[in-house]
């Protein structure tokens, strides 16, 4: 799948920073909503949205006996809400303001027998403003859109390759809401050691230690879109370890260390896909090595990484985890 993919779009994050704005608002209401009627899972994983054909989707929620789907249709420009015989939905547009969403999404479960309540108001991000008094964020631009859905689609075609290359457990691919990002986490099967001072979401997201990857869209932190990894808990020197392609690089990200690999040096490559898996796995094999996971027990035979490479990082792995205990 590596080299047969049409090229990638140019997303610079100063060209539609006002609809991603807009939209990650969007996405906050319909993933509140899949949190209301999910039941709880380990991780929070009840919460994201997934990449669907046209879109960002909720997937089936149980909902007083009515299965009730929603989808940011970015392909039709919709809202789309649907049970197993009724289909309702509105056009995105621009000019749509969060608050008119906020009260048309309402009214539209509400019509299909569906009665749900949420916090109405942005978490885990600056904008600060309810939902219902969202006037300000009302941009949509279709051709950007457009772009990062297809980004998303070939970015969720490469994390689902990756993921195949590991037997332990794993996340699903799914996408955050709460920080608009593409992820896929990876466990050692050690729980880690509580951490103080936390609010629940991040208790609960960090109980056991974790690799992540992700693709972010760019924001004020990072204004560019990039993929990232992070190990968690960090171990120490995570940062001597080497990451590939050169362009990828160690970041300090709020107090702690983020792999990180510009969107722009992926997309200019030959073989994009190939430089996004050798992204992902250097950011792998470091957070494994320095956390001493085994890395030869966890690899599946789809993995293209040799035995042998993996038994010599699995050793490596092993001392570095002696050594820091």
């Amino acid at each position: 799948m590596t080299g047969s993919a049409p090229a990638l779009p140019v997303l610079a994050l100063e060209d539609w920073v006002a609809t991603k704005q807009t939209l990650h608002l969007w996405v906050q209401i319909i993933g509140k909503l899949r949190l209301a009627l999910m039941p709880a899972r380990n991780h929070w994983w009840n919460a994201p949205l997934y990449v669907s054909v046209q879109g960002l989707t909720t997937r089936r929620m149980p909902a007083g006996g009515v299965g009730l789907e929603l989808e940011l249709d970015l392909v039709h420009h919709r809202l789309v809400a649907r049970t197993a015989d009724r289909e309702l939905g509105f056009d995105l547009v621009d000019g749509l303001s969060v608050a008119e969403l906020h009260s048309r999404v309402i009214e539209t479960v509400a019509e299909l027998g569906v009665e749900v309540a949420i916090r109405s108001q942005p978490f885990g991000i600056p904008i600060t403003t309810p939902f219902a008094d969202d006037h300000e964020h009302a941009s949509y631009d279709r051709d950007a859109v457009g772009r990062f859905l297809r980004i998303l689609h070939w970015n969720s075609d490469v994390f689902e390759e990756f993921a195949g290359w590991y037997s332990g457990k794993t996340s699903p691919v799914h996408f955050f809401w709460h920080s608009f990002d593409l992820a896929l986490t990876r466990f050692s099967g050690r729980r880690a050691p509580a951490m103080d001072g936390v609010d629940a979401v991040t208790a609960e997201a960090y109980s056991h230690e974790v690799i992540s990857f992700g693709f972010w869209a760019g924001d004020d932190q990072t204004p560019f879109p990039a993929y990232y990894s992070y190990t968690a808990p960090e171990p120490p020197a995570l940062r001597d370890r080497p990451l590939r392609p050169d362009a990828a690089a160690w970041i300090d990200q709020r107090g702690g260390s983020l792999a990180l690999l510009r969107y722009d040096d992926v997309r200019a490559a030959p073989d994009p896909g190939a430089v996004l898996l050798e992204f992902l796995q250097s950011s792998y094999e470091a957070g494994a090595v320095s956390a001493g996971w085994d890395l030869l027990d966890t690899a599946t035979v789809w993995c293209p990484v040799p035995t042998a490479q993996l038994a010599q990082l699995t050793s490596l792995a092993a001392g570095m985890r002696e050594g820091g205990s």
